[in-house]
């Protein structure tokens, strides 16, 4: 009865791409919405994951978001250091300033200072030298996609508007009126911001801003083996009254003033929720109609004994052999438009998350269509096959 149940859903050819469609377009909407609005939600906290070495982030007690920078007074990081519990604790400097490229054009960059000392916050993962050229005289590291895109120069200089080649390492630039010449490429994660990422080191990026009273961004803390986090978290809090985050803590604190303070979820929200009546609306037609179309056979099997049990188990196994095929045919597509379409151009992150989701709206779509075809054939008269 299995063989018979899958034969009658493939034997209808156009009944069965259709449901196929609608359940494959379904899982497409809601796998590829869902996974872009991760990975743009994933984009926020880049920082906070390429700097894995701090067990936990000071910040001024009115910062929002991670590059929501509240500069703090350099006082603040002997004071840290000062905390029973504390291993080490090192400076950050983050800011957005505008740089002079070789060209003579502008481009507002994002301004990351390192450690001096120990270069932690340098990026990890280096395309062309090493993160220690930022300790020769007036180097900066820039990052791969700044390299060939916003940091990009003219091929005729004559021509600004013209083909553009990637900056190179050695070419000169300027902040602030400042030289800074470019020592290294690195390769890092895709950040929220538009602007190309410059890496230098923290004493250097004072000299390349403008003159403050307040300079420091961010304090960076490793809590000695052995020490509770929690309770060094307290005892920093109420010795600076300072705000002081764990990586995760500061990534969901990110995370959560995009989704409130923006548009973004409700407008993901309404793609996936379309794709999610586009699977309602086709495919639970479609399967209606199909089973509709089916009557006769269905009648006719019962009325040679099959009991009601079996043909509604029959109903059951077509469903889920379409939904099977239309969950699968949905997420390979998804899957294929996340790996096609470079990082840079996509915000694409697909977690395990995804296609749970997804398979959970093809469950639904699917029961439900099979419940109102099961209705149908439950209360399937058997003479009604020998009528006409």
């Amino acid at each position: 009865m299995r063989l018979i149940a899958i034969k009658m859903l493939f034997g209808d050819t156009a009944k069965f791409y259709g449901i196929l469609l609608g359940l494959s377009f379904a899982t497409l909407l809601i796998a590829q919405q869902s996974s872009i609005f991760v990975g743009l939600m994933s984009r926020t906290y880049a920082l906070i994951e390429e700097t894995p070495q701090p067990d936990l982030w000071v910040v001024d007690p009115t910062l929002l978001f991670v590059d929501d920078t509240k500069p703090m007074q350099v006082t603040a990081l002997q004071r840290v250091r000062s905390v029973e519990g504390v291993l080490w604790a090192v400076p950050l400097y983050k800011s957005l300033l505008v740089a002079k490229l070789p060209n003579g054009s502008r481009q507002l960059c994002d301004v990351v200072g390192v450690d001096d000392a120990s270069l932690i916050g340098a990026p990890p993962l280096m395309v062309e030298g090493s993160a220690d050229v930022l300790r020769q005289p007036d180097t900066i590291i820039i990052e791969t996609r700044g390299k060939k895109n916003r940091l990009a120069q003219p091929v005729n200089l004559l021509d600004p508007d013209g083909p553009k080649r990637p900056i190179e390492v050695g070419e000169v630039m300027e902040l602030n009126e400042r030289r800074a010449v470019i020592g290294g490429v690195a390769e890092t994660k895709p950040t929220f911001q538009a602007a190309p990422t410059i890496y230098t080191t923290y004493s250097r990026a004072l000299s390349y801003a403008p003159a403050t009273r307040r300079t420091l961004s961010m304090v960076l803390v490793k809590a000695e083996p052995g020490t509770d986090l929690q309770a060094l978290k307290r005892r920093i809090e109420r010795e600076t009254e300072l705000s002081v985050y764990t990586p995760r803590e500061f990534a969901w604190m990110t995370i959560e003033f995009w989704m409130k303070q923006t548009g973004i979820p409700i407008n993901f929200g309404i793609a996936i929720v379309l794709g999610f009546l586009v699977g309602v609306a086709i495919s639970g037609q479609m399967f209606y109609n199909f089973t509709l179309d089916n009557l006769k056979y269905f009648g006719a099997m019962k009325a040679m004994g099959a009991t009601t049990a079996r043909l509604l188990g029959m109903v059951a196994l077509q469903g889920m052999v379409a939904g099977a095929l239309g969950l699968g045919i949905g997420l390979g597509a998804t899957s294929l438009v996340g790996l096609t379409i470079p990082p840079e151009r996509l915000a694409f992150k697909m977690t395990w998350h995804i296609p749970v989701l997804s398979a959970g709206a093809v469950i639904f779509i699917v029961v439900a269509s099979s419940l109102l075809s099961m209705r149908r054939v439950a209360r399937l008269d058997p003479a009604e096959v020998f009528q006409g």
